[in-house]
């Protein structure tokens, strides 16, 4: 349930409200607003019905069901679009569309710094980077695990960029915390619930990758469990599905962009790397994803793709890179957005 606070509720009025709420069993989230605080109710649904009462309060507009069965991602909580700041500056969810770009797997500190000023130098706000890489073979490069770690954090020293990893294992979350700015839970972990409700826990931003075969409801159910930890730093991506097409590594579903843009209030970036495998397709699905009202992209960039440990066929060299991005600023201005510090 939704308990809507009137224009003119005292703190106080709304603190009873959370009060009444947490004395009928359920647990209350407060979100404020411009003009007018939201609480949303989340617990058992079977006796959400007694929640009406809390209409007689002074300072309650209304109570509204939420008819979603994702409750805190839904726009009915949060009418308004969140932004998520990742550091100073940097906010995803805003005018400007980020961009976060780097190698698909942390190699050697020569290769992550060079290419984080490459990325750097052509607009890109954040760095992306793989420590741990879960991989379908067990016998295929896995990751430097903490000493990748260590190197982006030289890298982001060097460049001054944020960065963002993936945690693949609930005993990691703590270490990977501890250097990240930004935890990224792959498309093979969105419906791990227990590394889910982990993250929930932190004061992170969670990049949350959708799976190859989720619905787009099952996927905000996913996010839902980082948001009922009490984490609303929640961040979506859309990587591409799996169908029958062969042609690419996976269908990217640009249609989940403005899907979701009317479904919740989290922003939502795209992986156009993972979408196609293929790194001459990257730069249209960019423009594409922009086009369809994407926040940002996480775009895949190696100094020698030809030699990379994971992912060199998707990956976009760094001349290239700059080149998309020069182009990417039109469409951003035809969106209403800017990028990479434009005006």
């Amino acid at each position: 349930m939704i308990i809507v606070m009137k224009q003119d509720a005292s703190a106080a009025q709304s603190e009873a409200a959370v009060k009444r709420i947490k004395e009928l069993g359920y647990e209350p989230h407060v979100i404020r607003g411009q003009r007018r605080d939201v609480i949303g109710a989340v617990g058992d649904e079977r006796g959400k019905m007694v929640l009406q009462s809390l209409e007689s309060m002074s300072g309650v507009d209304k109570v509204v069901p939420i008819l979603r069965p994702y409750k805190l991602a839904s726009l009915e909580v949060c009418p308004q679009p969140s932004q998520v700041e990742i550091v100073p500056g940097v906010v995803v969810g805003g005018p400007e569309i980020i961009i976060m770009a780097g190698p698909c797997a942390v190699e050697s500190e020569e290769q992550i710094v060079y290419t984080a000023k490459a990325v750097k130098r052509a607009g890109a706000q954040m760095l992306r980077g793989g420590a741990f890489k879960p991989r379908t073979s067990p016998y295929s490069f896995q990751g430097m695990e903490e000493d990748g770690l260590k190197l982006l954090d030289i890298a982001r020293q060097e460049t001054g960029l944020p960065f963002v990893t993936e945690v693949v294992n609930p005993r990691d979350v703590e270490m990977v915390a501890r250097y990240a700015d930004v935890l990224q839970v792959g498309a093979r972990n969105v419906q791990n619930f227990a590394l889910l409700k982990m993250l929930g826990q932190l004061d992170k931003p969670i990049l949350l990758k959708r799976g190859m075969a989720t619905t787009i409801q099952e996927y905000l159910m996913s996010a839902e469990y980082i948001l009922a930890e009490g984490n609303r730093r929640v961040i979506l991506c859309e990587r591409g599905i799996r169908t029958f097409e062969t042609a690419t590594r996976n269908t990217l579903d640009i249609s989940a962009v403005p899907v979701l843009k009317e479904q919740t209030h989290l922003p939502v970036i795209v992986d156009p790397s993972h979408a196609t495998g293929h790194a001459s397709l990257v730069p249209s699905m960019c423009y594409a994803s922009v086009a369809a009202g994407c926040d940002g992209l996480i775009v895949e960039v190696h100094p020698t793709p030809e030699t990379a440990a994971s992912d060199g066929p998707q990956s976009l060299r760094p001349a290239e890179f700059a080149d998309m991005m020069m182009k990417l600023k039109e469409f951003a201005k035809v969106s209403g957005r800017t990028l990479g510090g434009d005006a």
